[in-house]
């Protein structure tokens, strides 16, 4: 009788490995060998369309640290991060308390805020960049070029990408208020606990975990961030919407330098592991199940 369950558990082991072969094989091809091979040419000086790739060992990550192109990306991607962990962070959690407090419609706006994060960004972009135009929209009522100002550029795609985003946090917080225990609120309330302070001590406490989740992949997406600036901008004008994803872009197809540009994007990855490690190390102290 053992020696059957063994085998039949044996056997349901063998066929759960069968069926995730071709995930495993997809992701092989298409995740595992590309980042390989992506360490490798970061120590080439491989331009990306040649058959040889000569190892120069450290010298593109020490270009790196006197490339300015890339300076200035690293210094725009960490002001979009900031821009990112408080604007659409801070509109989501209030426009996800403000749907727990109604009763009609919830539904209907719900879906009125998600709608722009389901549109391409492509067809997002286009439609701001007609709004934005200096000669027939926004920008000649106010007398600005928001996309072609250096010091309003990189804050008017921010503000395009926000527009798309920050309804995606109002979802996820609305989940997760919504599985909040009632009767804490109503503990709060027979405590004499206002709307405010039931906010601040009740709701906050309660989605702790997701909001540092989401805090962990807006900064992953803010290293990632590349489709707004490269359609409103392609890193212009002067540099001033580059961000480490478009210096790498330009690098890798423009100055046929796909080595170099792979050393950015293993920089990159530095980074990104870096916020990863240091979540997890915070969520097991912390305790936090999500």
């Amino acid at each position: 009788m053992s020696a059957t369950f063994g085998d039949r558990l044996r056997d349901r082991r063998v066929s759960g490995w069968l069926f995730m072969l071709p995930l495993i094989a997809i992701n092989v091809v298409v995740v595992a060998i590309p980042s390989l091979l992506s360490v490798w040419y970061s120590f080439t000086d491989w331009t990306g369309i040649s058959t040889r790739a000569h190892f120069i060992g450290l010298d593109n990550y020490a270009a790196l640290t006197r490339d300015a192109e890339f300076l200035n990306g690293l210094l725009h991607n960490l002001l979009w991060t900031v821009f990112f962990l408080v604007v659409p962070m801070t509109m989501g959690l209030f426009g996800a308390y403000a749907l727990t407090r109604i009763r009609r419609f919830r539904l209907l706006f719900r879906t009125l805020y998600f709608i722009p994060y389901v549109v391409a960004s492509v067809v997002n972009a286009s439609i701001w960049r007609s709004i934005l135009d200096p000669d027939t929209g926004i920008g000649n009522l106010l007398n600005i070029n928001p996309l072609g100002d250096p010091s309003l550029a990189l804050w008017s795609v921010a503000f395009v990408n926000n527009w798309a985003w920050w309804g995606f946090i109002v979802v996820v917080f609305l989940a997760a208020m919504q599985g909040i225990n009632p009767s804490l609120y109503e503990a709060a309330a027979v405590d004499g606990a206002g709307p405010a302070r039931q906010f601040f001590s009740v709701t906050l406490p309660g989605i702790r975990p997701t909001f540092a989740f989401l805090g962990l992949m807006t900064i992953i997406w803010s290293f990632l961030a590349f489709d707004y600036v490269y359609i409103l901008t392609q890193g212009g004008p002067a540099g001033s919407t580059d961000l480490l994803s478009t210096v790498l872009y330009r690098d890798a197809f423009t100055n046929l330098q796909a080595g170099y540009a792979s050393a950015i994007g293993v920089v990159m990855a530095l980074i990104s592991a870096f916020v990863v490690t240091a979540y997890l190390v915070v969520r097991r102290v912390r305790q936090w199940d999500i």
